[in-house]
């Protein structure tokens, strides 16, 4: 899996100009799914995402000291299969690591239950379908987590 992690202090996602996720002060998660991805990969990298420590103390304007479950922030997880694609030959992206919508939704399902079962509240977009983001990145941070480099 790959996630791009962007910090927010507002986010939402639209799908045919309605809202169907929002989000204030949080983590805006793009998920990739890779077809060697499994069930044990969407938990592990739930649980560093709701333990990354990038939000600053109380009081504080910078410092990365606390994770989203301590400032009681939230997720918005967006499906985000382009994150898969491979770029280092030609100029169309390669897709071949990307897996099928069959694997791929259970597990961004997964991913998402078990960062609700860490006590994180979670909104989501729409798999597949087409959807528009828009944040505020706090920071702005960003940051990009792969489970595995080799897919």
């Amino acid at each position: 899996m790959r996630a791009v992690l962007q910090r927010v202090s507002e986010a939402r996602v639209e799908v045919d100009a309605e809202v169907v996720g929002r989000i204030g002060r949080g983590l805006l998660v793009l998920l990739g799914v890779g077809h060697l991805d499994t069930v044990e990969t969407a938990d592990r990298l739930a649980g560093k995402v709701a333990e990354l420590r990038l939000f600053p103390l109380e009081g504080e304007s910078d410092g990365m000291e606390r994770s989203v479950v301590e400032v009681e922030g939230a997720v918005l997880a967006v499906s985000q299969f382009t994150l898969m694609g491979d770029c280092r030959k030609g100029r169309r992206p390669s897709w071949s690591a990307a897996a099928r919508p069959e694997l791929a939704e259970p597990l961004y399902e997964r991913f998402v239950g078990a960062l609700r079962s860490r006590g994180v509240p979670v909104q989501t977009g729409r798999f597949r379908t087409e959807m528009k983001v828009h944040l505020v990145n706090d920071g702005p941070v960003t940051l990009v987590v792969d489970t595995d480099p080799v897919h």
